[in-house]
């Protein structure tokens, strides 16, 4: 260490070089404002994460129901929570989301949970609820978004302090405060801006490394590590009782209306003062705590002990008892669960059992650092030499990283340029095998924050990278494909007959049929007319589906038997699928019920368009050269015996650009409702029409309305499209008035799911084509929303998001 403090300017350039490395990252130490334990004060309701359980839930105590103790639903993993007046906030496992409960005192039944927020790819490292606000940030950015609340929950206006990137924040009465990044000054803002300006204006220049607050104080530890107090101070709550600090000497805070109380992090001790001296600490003397939050005029902490939670203060339910009360909370986390490595403070003791093998809960650091490991530590810390030593020490561990980083980084580049997968390609893939490739989470920021975005990398893009090579020259005799006379396929489908019909393709009729050996199959026939013009769009889409058919096998691809070829008639034999098409399920006028079919599930249907979805996937991103269907609707998605969905009828279907991105001129083909404004308009074809139309596909299935319909409630105004009836609902966030009747309302995960599904496909049906996601980032999403109906999504860790 000595070469840094000899040597400032060698120290500023490797600092630097850091930076340079890290991209920026700023390496921050705060206390923060979240926490495993909350308080909604007016109801003095205590809640706290469970330690010890499958999932990290909350259960909530209220003294004046009796002993009960109330399970939170929905029961799943939260990283941490915050309390206001009469609401609590939890931010889930992941940061991609945070739900918010109404507490009512005279209940006791659990709160009906309302989802404030969910971004998948815009995760969240922190709330702060206020009176009667709240407010995250962005884990990857530091902007604040904040909520205020109108009519209990049911109506939230949207604030935000604006583009300033905080390291923290906290929330009081009718506002908020955090520590910029930039300068490490204190910013406040809120409804209540002479509360939140003047106390911005007391904090000055002060640069601060903690922050909380209380009803309209706010204390913090400075970057010296001296506590430092601003705001009211009516009741002496400013006051803190020493004449002289020593650095770094207090860790927790607990900040009410009229008092504050503070951690010694030397034993963990409580001090409290304010309330004109009516706050005493005698109750908790000798109890050592890891965690306090305050309520308006008592105070709650989580016990070193046992984890357990006690509260104290002349506010608390039992106030006239004479020492403090015990809460029957079953044992609380000291700390958020994660899958990310701890740094150098090292792991909480029994995180495994804690956890429940579902992470880890890493240590607050300790700033008592002596010079010798022998020699015994001292009561209290030099002013000026831990933080010193601390941040040396902590500097020195980052450019080790960083610098291992970089010798890394310049090897696997020689290694890369040496073996040409950089630049070269060294392998090529099966034009009909899917390479089996596990999804990667980007943590782009996203445009909205009540739905999600669509930044979600994948390893698979780097295959489009590649150059593809086409296959051969195209033959109608493909060598997989079983070659049937007009004589086998007649008496397989009794001549034809109209009862064997079963619908209609791209260019004829299509019929049920068996053939000798058994097997049950579709036969699409063409048309017979002897026009040139009919002869010629039968043999271009025989000649498409023959061709691309024959070499495209996936499990949600129809698969192709074989074909027939007799002068004039062109047939196709496919392998049968026996629960029909999606269409007919949909909107057949007998499914009137909800036990009438098994696609009357959101699960269900949230499956088939994920079925869907990655067999169109298949055909943008790993057959060789890539195809682009043309025809995307719910009547060209079939279901077979197991009710997987595969997508049907090629016979519009061409080969797209060999490079991700570009178009290519083609004139307008498809169905109407389904084609893609911009390719209908321009003739202007990508990938991208496919996604449309399955845009248009999945709204089919959230709504039950075909994609051009007759309302009766316009009457009589013509016939509306499915995009322009739901999408203007689903941005107003009414998602729950176009939802198809006869599946019911989703519960609470499956709303989540079904919410989910409902952006990913307005998405899909943005005018421009640009504006719309890839079929990777879908797919992501669709696999998201279904495990979210099996509730598998309780602690995943964010660096795991993208594929749930």
């Amino acid at each position: 260490m000595k070469i840094f403090h000899q040597n400032p300017s060698f120290l500023k350039v490797i600092l630097l070089l850091v930076f340079a490395v890290t991209e920026g990252v700023l390496l921050t130490d705060g206390l923060g404002s979240a926490s495993t334990i909350a308080i909604t004060y007016g109801s003095n309701t205590v809640c706290g994460i469970l330690a010890g359980k499958p999932n990290q839930r909350i259960e909530c105590y209220t003294p004046n129901k009796g002993s009960s103790v109330i399970s939170i639903e929905p029961n799943i993993s939260y990283d941490s929570i915050s309390g206001g007046k009469d609401f609590f906030c939890g931010l889930r496992s992941g940061g991609y989301s945070f739900l918010c409960w109404t507490v009512n005192s005279s209940s006791s039944y659990s709160p009906t949970p309302k989802r404030i927020y969910y971004d998948v790819n815009v995760t969240l490292r922190d709330i702060a609820v206020g009176e009667n606000h709240v407010c995250g940030i962005e884990n990857a950015t530091g902007i604040v978004h904040c909520w205020w609340r109108q009519n209990g929950l049911q109506k939230l206006r949207y604030l935000s302090p604006g583009n300033e990137r905080f390291s923290l924040i906290t929330s009081g009465n009718g506002f908020s405060c955090g520590v910029l990044i930039s300068s490490n000054r204190v910013k406040c803002w809120g409804i209540d801006s002479n509360k939140a300006n003047g106390i911005e204006k007391e904090f000055g220049n002060v640069s601060m490394g903690s922050l909380t607050a209380g009803s309209s104080h706010v204390c913090g530890v400075d970057s010296n590590g001296v506590l430092v107090c601003k705001g009211n101070n009516d009741s002496g709550q400013l006051n803190f009782p020493w004449a002289k600090q020593q650095a770094f000497e207090y860790s927790g805070l607990g900040l009410g209306l009229n008092h504050s109380c503070v951690i010694r992090r030397l034993n963990g001790s409580v001090v409290c003062w304010g309330g004109n001296g009516m706050y005493s600490s005698n109750r908790i003397e000798g109890v050592s705590f890891e965690s306090i939050v305050a309520g308006l005029d008592y105070t709650c902490g989580l016990t070193t002990r046992n984890l357990s939670m006690i509260c104290w203060g002349l506010g608390w339910f039992s106030s006239n008892s004479t020492s403090s009360i015990d809460l029957p909370l079953p044992k609380i986390v000291p700390g958020a669960c994660t899958l990310t490595p701890c740094g150098q403070c090292g792991i909480y003791p029994d995180s495994e059992n804690l956890c429940s093998s579902s992470g880890s809960i890493c240590k607050q650091c300790d700033y008592l650092v002596v010079d010798s490991p022998s020699a015994p530590p001292p009561s209290l810390p030099p002013p000026s030499k831990p933080n010193n030593i601390v941040r040396n020490k902590a500097l020195l561990a980052y450019i080790i990283i960083g610098s291992f980083g970089i010798v890394c980084g310049i090897f696997s580049l020689i290694y890369c340029l040496w073996s040409g997968v950089c630049c070269c390609n060294r392998q090529k893939i099966h034009n009909s095998v899917q390479p089996t490739i596990n999804r990667a989470n980007s943590n782009n920021r996203g445009s909205g924050h009540f739905s999600p975005t669509f930044s979600i990398s994948s390893k698979r893009h780097s295959f489009r990278a590649m150059r593809r090579t086409r296959s051969g020259p195209s033959s109608k005799h493909a060598d997989r494909a079983e070659e049937f006379s007009l004589a086998e396929l007649a008496a397989a489908t009794n001549g034809f007959s109209i009862e064997n019909k079963i619908g209609s393709g791209s260019f004829g009729i299509v019929y049920k049929g068996k053939l000798r050996d058994g097997r049950e199959v579709a036969i699409k026939r063409g048309e017979t007319s002897t026009k040139t013009k009919k002869f010629q769009e039968k043999e271009s889409a025989f000649d498409s589906e023959l061709e691309f058919l024959s070499r495209l096998h996936h499990k949600h691809l129809v698969s192709l038997v074989g074909f027939c070829e007799e002068n004039e008639e062109r047939l196709l034999v496919y392998e049968y699928m026996k629960n029909g098409a999606l269409y007919d399920h949909i909107h057949s006028k007998n499914n009137v019920e909800k036990t009438s079919s098994l696609l009357n599930t959101w699960k269900m249907r949230i499956k088939v368009s994920l079925d869907a979805a990655r067999g169109i996937e298949y055909l943008h991103n790993y057959a060789v050269p890539p195809i682009i269907h043309r025809d995307i609707k719910s009547s060209n998605i079939l279901l077979d015996s197991n009710w997987v969905a595969r997508v049907s009828d090629f016979g519009l279907s061409l080969l797209g650009p060999e490079t991700e991105g570009e178009h290519m001129s083609a004139k307008a083909a498809g169905t109407v409702g389904y084609m893609d404004p911009e390719y209908y308009g321009l003739n202007v074809l990508t990938a991208k029409s496919d996604v449309y139309g399955l845009g248009v596909v999945m709204l089919e299935l959230l709504t039950g309305k075909k994609a051009i319909f007759r309302d009766d409630d316009l009457d009589g105004e013509g016939p509306m499209s499915v995009v322009d009836y739901a999408v203007p609902k689903i941005m107003a966030g009414e998602l729950e008035r176009v939802l198809d009747v006869r599946v019911g309302p989703p519960d609470v995960n499956m709303a989540e799911a079904v919410e989910l599904v409902a952006y990913t496909a307005v998405h899909c049906v943005n005018l421009e084509g640009k504006e719309r996601p890839s079929m990777n980032d879908i797919v992501a999403n669709l696999e998201r929303a279904l495990s979210l109906c099996d509730g598998s999504h309780g602690s995943i860790s964010s660096a795991s998001l993208a594929s749930e």
